[in-house]
């Protein structure tokens, strides 16, 4: 009976135990996935800014802009926009065809369905058009050819950012010049006539270019220079016979053999003109 009173009591400790993360616990984990979140969404848009041009960039603005007007167009009065369009300069949309200023800023330049954007692709879309109804002409697809198949065996035609380029070559005993010299065979005289008659389709001018092979390096004068300004003028000067409108010759240019068309530089393929179109008024 003494014994167990004076026995000292048992004490039970229980310990909670927290595994993981230490006193930080895991908020660590979060912040660090924020920062890495923000630093691809920061190079992303450093990706954007250098990879899309300015009417991209533009796109993608409009794309995210809360203010989403629903015509292009306002019928004025006295409205919420005082008879102005939602897209004129001093609007959040700066697309529109509107302009508050009589000479706004690049900045607030109006860019609606008038701006010279649109005026730009409706002339490249009318000069396309027209460049494939020539095309047609001189080529002789669905059977609309104003050439005959002699001539269009010499023609090769190609639209570029420049306009639409008809050119003409040699072929093996068919030479659009006698020898090495600028006067014209009888079948450059028919191809000058045909283009007159072609580009009489529209009213855009031309550029006349004029190249030639190349000639054996022991040449004590090289005639690539002369010989192929000289074949240039002489289109323009057979051109201008068969009544086309000189004003419209816009320039005559030689360019030696400075820019084959086939790999051979000595190849007769490379005694060629080409007559260009250029993007202008039709």
């Amino acid at each position: 009976m003494g014994a167990r009173d004076t026995a000292a009591p048992v004490i039970i400790k229980r310990k909670k135990v927290v595994s993981g993360g230490g006193h930080h616990g895991g908020a660590w984990k979060v912040a660090y996935a924020d920062f890495v979140t923000a630093m691809m969404a920061f190079f992303l848009l450093m990706w954007l800014l250098n990879a899309t041009t300015e009417k991209q960039r533009k796109g993608i603005a409009d794309y995210f802009n809360p203010t989403i007007p629903i015509n292009r167009i306002s019928g004025g009065g006295d409205g919420a926009f005082g008879g102005e369009s939602v897209f004129s300069e001093d609007q959040i949309a700066q697309t529109g065809s509107g302009a508050m200023q009589q000479k706004p800023t690049a900045e607030h330049q109006a860019k609606g369905q008038n701006s010279a954007e649109d005026k730009a692709d409706a002339d490249k879309a009318k000069f396309d058009q027209a460049a494939k109804n020539i095309e047609k002409a001189l080529m002789g697809v669905g059977g609309e050819s104003m050439v005959s198949e002699q001539l269009a065996r010499h023609i090769v035609t190609k639209v570029t950012d420049e306009g639409l380029i008809v050119e003409f070559f040699d072929l093996p005993g068919e030479p659009l010049f006698i020898g090495d010299s600028a006067t014209p065979e009888p079948l450059t005289r028919d191809l000058a006539k045909m283009i007159t008659r072609v580009f009489g389709l529209v009213k855009n001018h031309i550029a006349i270019n004029g190249y030639t092979r190349s000639y054996p390096q022991m040449l004590k004068l090289d005639p690539v220079w002369e010989l192929s300004s000289a074949r240039a003028q002489s289109m323009r000067e057979l051109l201008e016979a068969a009544d086309f409108d000189k004003t419209r010759i816009q320039r005559v240019t030689g360019y030696a053999d400075r820019k084959p068309s086939v790999k051979k530089p000595m190849d007769l393929r490379n005694n060629r003109l080409e007559i260009i179109l250029l993007r202008n008024r039709l």
